[in-house]
């Protein structure tokens, strides 16, 4: 993880905790004031945030949690859009969050909190796009081989644990 400085000043903090149907949203102005938004998971509601944090004119630092593959819509909305991204590490998440709150209970209010803490203190990583770095390629042959290991996985434990005990069972063993 890489530990970044951002001036506070100038600088518009948004934590997005991204989930499946709706994700939540944690904006800390300069001011210090906090908003919190929910958007779908939707092109529309990704449209609106562009446009409230454009309508801030101000540097806008933005935080996500990866989680499965539901961050990869509205990232790519966001970078397309022009704004930096930073991932937020899901371990790094998960112990921030335990040091904190005292307690391992996770919940969303919880998380968009943790998310904008990590972002503020500059232990962040840069996210990158396979879509804007055009090294989709590689990924999805990394996904497929992956995938095609768990059917070898799958195909093996069939044939010893199925097929190789009926053989066994219908054979007659001499003795």
């Amino acid at each position: 993880m890489t530990h970044q400085h951002f001036n506070t000043s100038t600088t518009v903090f948004v934590a997005v905790d991204v989930a499946k149907i709706k994700h939540k949203i944690l904006v800390l102005l300069p001011s210090g004031k906090k908003k919190k938004m929910k958007m779908a998971n939707n092109l529309k509601d990704f449209n609106q945030l562009i446009t409230y944090l454009k309508s801030l004119e101000m540097h806008c630092v933005i935080g996500l949690e990866a989680t499965g593959n539901y961050h990869r819509a509205i990232a790519y909305a966001l970078q397309k859009a022009g704004f930096t991204l930073h991932l937020i590490s899901s371990l790094a998440a998960a112990r921030t969050r335990e040091a904190i709150h005292n307690s391992w209970d996770k919940n969303d209010p919880k998380d968009a909190q943790v998310i904008l803490h990590l972002l503020k203190t500059g232990y962040v990583q840069t996210y990158y796009d396979p879509l804007i770095e055009q090294y989709q390629d590689v990924q999805e042959l990394s996904k497929t081989y992956h995938q095609i290991s768990l059917r070898k996985v799958k195909v093996q434990h069939s044939i010893i644990n199925h097929y190789l005990a009926l053989y066994s069972r219908s054979r007659k063993i001499p003795t």
